[in-house]
C-alpha cells in the first residue's frame, strides 16, 4: 500500500492504516469519470469575470458577548463566527486562486467580504478539510503572523500546514473528539460524506470533519463540504447533540450530479439536512465566489428559495447572505 505523508495511527472504523473512509460510503472517482466531467466543460453556465460585494453597513463587531450570536458571510466557504465573546474564523481562504499554482485555477469573482487586516481578534480557526478551497495555506500563514490562535482540523492536516509553516498552530483531532475553547464554547469533530487530497496521490490521506460548536445559546453545525447520501449521519447528529441552532450548510458546487453527488449536495439536500439535524435556523454558504461547476452563480439560492418554499419553512430561517454581510441569529426555537 502508499506510504500515508500525512498521518499514522492505528486501523479504525474510519481509517485503514492508509486511507480515511466514511462506513458504508464509497465516493471515489476514477480517471474515466474525471475525464468526462473535464470534457462537459462546455456544458457550464459562464460565470461573470467580476461581482460586487453589497456596501458595508458598518464596522466589525471586536466581539459579541453572551448567548447573541452572529455569523458574517466572507465568501464561499469562509465564515467568521461570533458568540460568547469569542471569534471563530471557519475555511479561510483570502487568495485570489482555490488552487496549488498562482496562474491557473479557479479564480475568485468578488473579493472577501472582509480583508485579513479587518478581521477581529481570533481565539480559534476552524478548517475542515483539505481541499484547496477549504484550506489555503497563504492566509494561514499571514494569520498565524498578524493574528495568532489555535487551528483546529481534523487528523493528517496539520502535518500539511506545519510542513509548509511552522508558525501554524495547528492541532489535528479524530472524529469523535472535542475541544473546549472556553467554559461556555466546545467544538466537536463530526464525520460527513466527503473525501480529501491535495495532489493527485494523497486521495482520503487526510482526514475531512464537520463540527458542532456547542455553546451555552444553543449549538452551531457546520458543514463544509459532504454529499448527502442516505442522511444517516444528519439524523444520527442530531440524536447526539440533540436539535441546534444554526446550521452552516453548503448549497452550491453539485453540477452535474452524476459526478457531484457523492461529494456535494444540492439546495434541495440542504434543505433536507436542515431537516434531519433539527436546525432553528440556517446561513447558506459555498456559492457564488469560485466556479468549481457547472450550474450558474445565482442558481444555488434560487433553487435554495423553491426548495424552502416547497417544505414549507419560512425564507428567514435558512439566509442566504453575500459576502461581507452578516446574520444576527435568533434564538433557538425547538
Amino acid at each position: 500500500m502508499p506510504r500515508n505523508p500525512y498521518y499514522t495511527g492505528p486501523v479504525t472504523d474510519h481509517f485503514d492504516g492508509t486511507r480515511f473512509f466514511v462506513p458504508g460510503f464509497a465516493s471515489d472517482k476514477g480517471s474515466a469519470d474525471l475525464f468526462r466531467f473535464l470534457s462537459e466543460r462546455r456544458a457550464r453556465t459562464r460565470w461573470p469575470k467580476h461581482v460586487a460585494n453589497p456596501p458595508r453597513t458598518g464596522p466589525v463587531a471586536e466581539r459579541i458577548a453572551g448567548n447573541a450570536l452572529r455569523v458574517t458571510f466572507i465568501g464561499h466557504a469562509t465564515v467568521l463566527i461570533q458568540t460568547q465573546g469569542l471569534n471563530l474564523l471557519v475555511d479561510p481562504v483570502f487568495s485570489k486562486r482555490a488552487s496549488p499554482v498562482a496562474f491557473a485555477g479557479p479564480s475568485r469573482v468578488n473579493a472577501p467580504g472582509l480583508a485579513l487586516d479587518e478581521l477581529p481578534p481570533l481565539d480559534a480557526i476552524l478548517v475542515t478539510h483539505n481541499h484547496y478551497d477549504h484550506l489555503d495555506l497563504a492566509s494561514l500563514v499571514h494569520l498565524a503572523a498578524q493574528n495568532p490562535c489555535p487551528v483546529l482540523t481534523p487528523l493528517g492536516n496539520d502535518k500539511i500546514m506545519q510542513s509548509h509553516n511552522s508558525a501554524i498552530a495547528a492541532q489535528a483531532f479524530d472524529w469523535g473528539a472535542h475541544v473546549s475553547l472556553s467554559a461556555d464554547v466546545v467544538v466537536h469533530f463530526e464525520p460527513c460524506y466527503h473525501w480529501s487530497a491535495r495532489g493527485v496521490r494523497d486521495r482520503r490521506m487526510a482526514l475531512w470533519a464537520a463540527f458542532v460548536i456547542e455553546t451555552s445559546g444553543g449549538k452551531i453545525y457546520h458543514i463544509g463540504d459532504t454529499g448527502y447520501f442516505k442522511g444517516e449521519i444528519f439524523r444520527a447528529m442530531r440524536v447526539k447533540h440533540g436539535p441546534v441552532r444554526l446550521a452552516i450548510l453548503p448549497i452550491g458546487a453539485y453540477e452535474p450530479r452524476w459526478f457531484m453527488r457523492d461529494h456535494h449536495i444540492d439546495p434541495e439536500e440542504a434543505v433536507a439536512i436542515f431537516q434531519d439535524c433539527g436546525a432553528s435556523y440556517a446561513l447558506a454558504h459555498h456559492w457564488g465566489t469560485f466556479q468549481l461547476t457547472h450550474e450558474a452563480i445565482d442558481e444555488p439560492p434560487k433553487r435554495l428559495a423553491i426548495a424552502l418554499e416547497r417544505a414549507g419553512i419560512p425564507a428567514e430561517h435558512f439566509q442566504v447572505k453575500r459576502p461581507g454581510e452578516y446574520f444576527d441569529v435568533p434564538p433557538q426555537t425547538l
